[in-house]
């Protein structure tokens, strides 16, 4: 089962904020949804969801395994939590979220449990998320690559993180990709810009378009409705050779999340 190019983002959305944002993605026409544990905001979403009425097989829903949640025993009870306040039986797509710190839980123990998520019908896919080579390497040692489904990672115009996503398509894991727009940084960059205006479309556009010509995966956030619909449209741009050559341009290792005692050595 494949992820889809284009879902909805919830981080940093809590409360009504977040349960408007995913009810007003869900009748533009958004079908996956992206949340985790550490966001605080599952019951939330699984409200917003539920009060939809899309049937629950229209839906890919995405959810990540917190670091305090990785040891053996605990993984998949976690899981079970997260599936409770989603008000669903299954994911679609289970992520660890961040590699364990100092390796407290190794990669093979909650890789192997994730797995084991998989077998038990919890999860449709699985995979990981801030996971460098190294990490990948482990992890594809753990349960293989084909139960790989992606690897999340911040990746935008000013953070094209190439090594990493050469070794994961190399190994037939798709990349998803998180903060597209850098907060909102890469909205105000002229080459940019200048493609968006060529194309009558908005800089997001224009971005979340380019990661998705790249075969990546997208999950953009918005509060606004009129955002929401808007960054919707990326789907139906298409770039040329020669914007997209132009947005290879900007790449400058500008890395915005890198939370100390959580984040690996990045490549």
């Amino acid at each position: 089962m494949s992820i889809p190019a284009f879902g909805l983002g919830t981080f940093r959305l809590q409360g009504q904020v977040v349960i408007d944002s995913v009810r007003t993605g869900l009748a533009l026409g958004y079908r996956a949804i992206d949340t985790a544990q550490i966001y605080e905001n599952e019951a939330d979403v699984g409200e917003a969801i539920a009060a939809s009425g899309i049937p629950r097989e229209e839906l890919f829903i995405t959810s990540k395994i917190w670091v305090a949640n990785f040891a053996r025993d605990r993984l998949i009870d976690s899981l079970r939590e997260s599936l409770q306040k989603l008000r669903t039986d299954y994911l679609d797509l289970t992520l660890i979220h961040w590699p364990s710190p100092d390796n407290q839980v190794p990669v093979e123990e909650f890789m192997a449990a994730l797995l084991e998520a998989k077998r038990l019908g919890l999860t449709r896919q699985i995979g990981v998320s801030n996971f460098t080579i190294d990490l990948m390497q482990q992890a594809i040692a753990a349960v293989g690559a084909e139960h790989i489904a992606t690897n999340q990672i911040e990746l935008h115009p000013y953070l094209q993180n190439r090594k990493v996503v050469e070794f994961a398509q190399s190994q037939g894991i798709r990349i998803t990709s998180y903060m597209t727009l850098a907060y909102g940084e890469v909205l105000k960059d002229p080459v940019i810009a200048q493609i968006a205006d060529r194309l009558q479309a908005t800089p997001a556009q224009v971005t979340l378009a380019w990661a998705m010509q790249r075969g990546h995966a997208v999950i953009p956030s918005s509060t606004q409705a009129a955002n929401l619909a808007s960054n919707l449209k990326a789907c139906n741009l298409q770039l040329s050779e020669a914007d997209m050559a132009l947005i290879a341009t900007l790449d400058r290792g500008h890395r915005l999340t890198s939370p100390k005692g959580i984040a690996p050595l990045w490549d």
